[in-house]
């Protein structure tokens, strides 16, 4: 894909960029003082900051990558990811951010166990970080084999040694700065991707030609199909829904977000404003992927590389370098917020309760060790699961299966006890995890098992239980 001499330059660019961020990280160590500075950002960021590493974690190298090749190989259906995203973004601004935010600033919260453990007690705390370290790790993971795979078709290295270096690097940055330096890296990486994908969505639709070339393409190749927004079944609509979407309300880096901002207001407008901008990026990648078959008329047969077939056939080299780092800050700005809302929640969830520690420095100390267990389990997760897209997908589904009825209807319904909670957090989780081992039985993906049990379970024992209601 690359001669020598181009891989030469790509190799230096890419340290280069490396040094530059962690010399950030260890320039804002200096700043970081307390748990809150490292988890939390010291809870004082403002709306510039805030939209961009939203779009950050939003706007990951899944979306450059495989939302490309999505419509590269299955048309404009695939804009139904964007379409139950915004979605559910618009509910999350409009009916959830508030009561989250200011529940948040009541209860100096850090996590949404800590929410969990407020409305349904100490115990709830358990399945909250069983769920998300499930998808938090294997999104870690999947991170690490992202940017291996950027090291290997640029440079040549060995995917294992590559899945290593990206661990290593990726770790001593988030060991340093915490969620501080995540969130002001953010602001150079998250400008420059956004910048990038829309100057590539240009630039490939001036290539490309105007739609009724792109019509004649596709009826040339007996694919119109591809350019029908409808191309796409009922079920997997549900299935984005239920998983992407529907998770977009209990993710923790959101929580985080909403609560290290200085306060509501740049809380929900930096929100609103990061999601419009991530929903529309990612809708261009859709669109740059059916153009790419139908307007460069490019044949692909490792679709996986899409995004740099794409970058190659419309840029000269020194604008291809740019992309390249462009692909490899969207990767890296996901994965460091990944990395921190795992890390959180064993620093807060697990290790804060059984010490019973106030110490700042201590607890500080301990957010840092967390750290350090999330590569170890992530890094595990990427050497020896090969199917890493495929377990973040799953934990995502666990997640909404045993976290979102509780969640959601205990943030506007006072009567759904400690035990309900509980009940129902378990039986969601522990449902769809058996139907996942069990192969998708019937055809039916876990969500459809684990979500509807769990909000069953949580009416039945709130009408017909113990009462034991939480002051939450």
């Amino acid at each position: 894909m690359f001669n020598s001499s181009e891989q030469l330059i790509l190799g230096l660019t890419i340290i280069i960029y490396f040094i530059f961020l962690l010399s950030m990280s260890v320039y804002i160590q200096r700043k970081i003082k307390t748990y809150d500075d490292y988890n939390m950002a010291s809870r004082t960021v403002t709306l510039w900051p805030l939209i961009l590493t939203f779009v950050s974690t939003g706007v990951g190298g899944a979306t450059l990558l495989g939302y490309m090749e999505n419509g590269y190989t299955l048309g404009m259906g695939q804009q139904w990811i964007h379409i139950t995203m915004m979605a559910a973004v618009i509910v999350l601004a409009f009916f959830l951010l508030k009561r989250i935010r200011l529940l948040g600033e009541k209860h100096n919260m850090v996590t949404i166990g800590d929410y969990t453990a407020l409305r349904y007690g100490e115990s709830a705390r358990i399945p909250t970080v069983i769920s998300f370290l499930f998808a938090y790790c294997a999104m870690t993971g999947m991170q690490f084999v992202a940017i291996a795979s950027i090291l290997n078709l640029t440079i040549g290295l060995n995917m294992t040694a590559g899945i290593i270096i990206g661990c290593i690097l990726l770790t001593i940055k988030t060991y340093l700065g915490g969620l501080k330096a995540v969130v002001w890296q953010d602001v150079v990486q998250g400008t420059m991707l956004t910048i990038g994908i829309i100057v590539l969505f240009f630039v490939v639709i001036f290539y490309s030609g105007n739609w009724s070339e792109i019509k004649a393409n596709a009826s040339s190749q007996n694919q119109n199909d591809m350019l029908n927004f409808l191309n796409i079944t009922p079920n997997e609509i549900l299935i984005y829904l239920l998983t992407l979407a529907f998770y977009q309300f209990i993710r923790q880096d959101v929580w985080q977000r909403i609560w290290a901002a200085k306060d509501l207001k740049t809380a929900r407008n930096g929100y609103g404003l990061s999601m419009i901008i991530a929903v529309a990026l990612g809708a261009m990648t859709v669109f740059i992927g059916v153009y790419a078959k139908f307007g460069l008329n490019l044949d692909i047969a490792e679709t996986p590389l899409v995004y740099y077939n794409v970058i190659q056939n419309v840029f000269p080299f020194p604008l291809v370098l740019v992309m390249i780092i462009i692909l490899l800050a969207a990767v890296i700005s996901s994965a460091d917020s990944f990395f921190i809302a795992g890390s959180s929640s064993i620093a807060n969830d697990i290790i804060k309760p059984n010490v019973k520690s106030d110490n700042q420095n201590k607890m500080l100390l301990y957010s840092k060790l967390s750290v350090l267990i999330v590569a170890v389990i992530s890094l595990v997760l990427a050497l020896m699961i090969p199917g890493l897209v495929d377990l973040m997908v799953t934990g995502t589904a666990m997640s909404v299966s045993g976290l979102l009825a509780p969640v959601i209807f205990g943030l506007f319904w006072k009567k759904p006890t400690k035990l309900a909670g509980n009940i129902a957090m378990w039986s969601g989780l522990g449902s769809a995890v058996i139907w996942q081992i069990l192969g998708h039985p019937f055809g039916l993906h876990p969500i459809l098992i684990g979500l509807p049990l769990s909000i069953i379970m949580l009416l039945l024992v709130t009408f017909f239980g113990k009462k034991d209601y939480a002051t939450a």
